[in-house]
């Protein structure tokens, strides 16, 4: 299935909501008291969720770097297929601190790290399938990657670049490019003189030409948008509506919904439309916070340790304490004495156990139309009652290479006498380790199977 590939750089975004009461006594700042602390993906790791969360199937290709906070944005990116290539040094972070709506100081984190490593096939792959591809450029490298720009150029995809001033130009023939007002005048050197739609009109045909895009979207706040494409007369894409509140997040909004048009079958001028409404009803909705809400339908799962947020969260614990993230996988139809072996030997080498189990549908497809016995939400259930387990995930593959592609375990162990097993590529990937532990003779599901149906 044709998916919208998202490609760009992942910060982690983190707020402190505080109160403002006093005036620090050693220098004339405010002293703000902490309450709060929300985290969650930026750049194009939040370009992602946006998308994910309206329903889409989104595919992310971003560097991230192996430490806790790199940890903590491979648990929040849960639901979405993630190719992560190898970052150096420290995953960036952006702190705001905030009290009463406004933000006081923002604090960056991480520096400027080097260039992202090699970029796994099933990356270039996934870009070569994509029904619409968006570059999210934060400045930090991934956009510059050269294998990641040759599979772009080569895609047949609508290509929609948000670019950054510190970041590469955009691929030729891009079908949009949505640099707002500030980041057109600074990219383009113009000094902004005239309205905002002269300054729009003027910067933004001079890019497209340099660029070679067919259309560049100048994204203009509460101002909506102004289009400059091939004509003389730009199209102006005023905002539905008068919005206030925060505009963290908006442009991604605005980029994720125009990619998304297109790879429908939209023109570029409906596209940038339906991206202006979708940007406003963000911010008046309340933004990212609003937009990235959990459903409340999620939070008996969470109690019970199943699924992809609580999977994110025991490995994000695991890897900030330092830890060792093991994984294994299987049908698990009827739990037997074997397969606690084999978890439990599993657990005994890390520090969290995170458990990929099939889904109904898959175990049809491995096993035959009679299994499986044991419906997979309670065969989850049984899981993760277990001691050894710290959370389970479902999927629907017949293997979980997509699961294990976000999950990035250090340890992937299988119980049984594999020759080989197909996931030991993909966990190599990330300098992860596949191994084989001991599984109790006589003991399986087909073989209790067989025995009750003879009646033995």
């Amino acid at each position: 299935m044709k998916r919208l590939v998202i490609v760009g750089d992942t910060l982690l975004d983190r707020d402190v909501e505080g109160a403002v009461r006093r005036i620090a006594p050693d220098a004339p700042a405010p002293v703000l008291d902490e309450e709060e602390v929300h985290e969650r993906p930026g750049g194009a790791g939040l370009a992602a969720l946006l998308a994910a969360a309206d329903g889409h199937e989104v595919t992310l290709i971003t560097a991230i770097a192996s430490d806790a906070a790199g940890a903590r944005l491979t648990g929040m990116l849960a639901g979405v297929e993630l190719h992560a290539l190898p970052l150096p040094g420290a995953t960036p972070e952006k702190v705001r601190l905030r009290s009463g709506g406004q933000v006081l100081l923002r604090l960056d984190r991480g520096g400027t790290p080097g260039p992202p490593g090699d970029a796994p096939q099933a990356a270039l792959d996934a870009l070569r399938d994509a029904k619409a591809i968006l570059v999210s450029d934060y400045g930090r490298g991934v956009a510059r990657h050269p294998a990641l720009r040759a599979a772009i150029e080569a895609s047949s995809a609508p290509v929609v670049w948000d670019p950054h001033p510190d970041g590469p130009a955009p691929v030729p023939d891009a079908r949009l490019v949505t640099p707002n007002l500030a980041e057109v005048c600074k990219l383009s050197g113009d000094a902004g003189g005239g309205s905002t739609l002269t300054t729009a009109q003027r910067a933004g045909h001079l890019l497209r030409q340099r660029w070679r895009a067919a259309a560049v979207a100048v994204t203009c706040g509460p101002g909506g948008a102004v289009l400059c494409h091939s004509g003389p007369t730009p199209l102006v894409v005023p905002a539905p509506a008068e919005s206030r509140g925060d505009t963290c997040g908006a442009g991604d909004r605005f980029a994720t919904a125009a990619a998304i048009a297109l790879a429908d079958g939209a023109l570029v001028s409906e596209a940038v439309q339906l991206a202006v409404e979708a940007a406003t009803t963000y911010v008046a909705g309340g933004g990212v916070a609003a937009a990235l809400a959990p459903h409340d339908d999620r939070r008996p799962e969470k109690a019970e340790r199943i699924g992809e947020q609580e999977a994110g969260r025991a490995v994000a614990e695991a890897r900030a304490r330092g830890g060792v993230v093991v994984a294994t996988g299987g049908c698990f139809d009827l739990l037997h004495t074997g397969h606690l072996a084999t978890l439990r030997a599993a657990r005994q080498l890390g520090d969290c156990l995170v458990v990929c189990l099939n889904s109904d549908a898959s175990v049809r497809d491995l096993k035959g139309p009679d299994r499986p016995l044991t419906a997979q939400a309670d065969r989850a259930r049984l899981l993760a009652a277990l001691d050894c387990v710290d959370a389970v995930v479902v999927f629907d593959e017949p293997t979980p290479e997509s699961v294990l592609s976000w999950l990035r375990p250090d340890v992937w162990v299988k119980g049984g006498d594999y020759a080989e097993l197909p996931e030991s590529d993909l966990v190599a990937r990330w300098g992860g380790q596949t191994v084989i532990v001991p599984y109790l003779d006589g003991r399986s599901t087909t073989r209790t199977i067989a025995a009750a149906r003879s009646g033995s």
